[in-house]
C-alpha cells in the first residue's frame, strides 16, 4: 500500500515488509551519522546508512531502489556496534536485498558472468555473492 502525502508517495508496503523481515524498528534511527561514519564500505555506496535509514523512514521506494548500498554492504557490523540506538542496520540492508529478491529481481545475473572475470575470485565469495545477490 503506498499513499500519497504533499505531492510524493509513502511506501507503507515497503516500510512494513523491511520491518517484518528484519526485526528491526529502523523509525529508531535519530541520523546521527555514526553509521556513515563508520560505514568501511563508504567510497563505494551511493547513499550513507544514515541516508538509506531517512528514505525507509519516509517510504521513499524509487530513491532506495536508486541505492546501491544495500547490495554493496559488507555486513560487517560496524555500524550496529557503534549505533546509539542499537539498531541492527545489516539486518534491515538483508531485509531490502530480501524484498527485491523476492520479486525475481537479480542484482547479478550469474550467467552473464564472463570465465575471465571470475577465474582468481575464491569459490567461497562467489557462493557468498550469489547468496546475497540472487534469489
Amino acid at each position: 500500500m503506498a499513499i500519497r502525502i504533499t505531492g510524493r508517495t509513502v511506501d507503507i508496503a515497503l516500510q512494513q515488509r523491511v520491518r517484518d523481515i528484519s526485526g528491526e524498528n529502523f523509525f529508531k534511527c535519530y541520523q546521527c551519522g555514526t553509521c556513515a561514519g563508520s560505514c568501511p564500505m563508504f567510497g563505494h555506496i551511493t547513499a550513507t546508512p544514515r541516508l538509506i535509514m531517512a528514505l525507509l523512514q519516509a517510504g521513499n521506494r524509487e530513491a532506495l531502489e536508486k541505492a546501491n548500498t544495500p547490495w554493496v554492504c559488507a555486513s560487517c557490523h560496524t555500524c550496529m556496534v557503534r549505533c546509539p540506538r542499537g539498531l541492527d542496520i545489516t539486518k534491515i540492508m538483508e531485509a531490502m536485498r530480501q524484498v527485491t529478491l523476492r520479486q525475481n529481481v537479480n542484482h547479478i545475473e550469474p550467467s552473464n558472468l564472463q570465465p575471465e572475470e571470475i577465474i582468481d575470485l575464491p569459490q567461497i565469495a562467489m557462493v557468498s555473492g550469489f547468496r546475497k545477490l540472487t534469489g
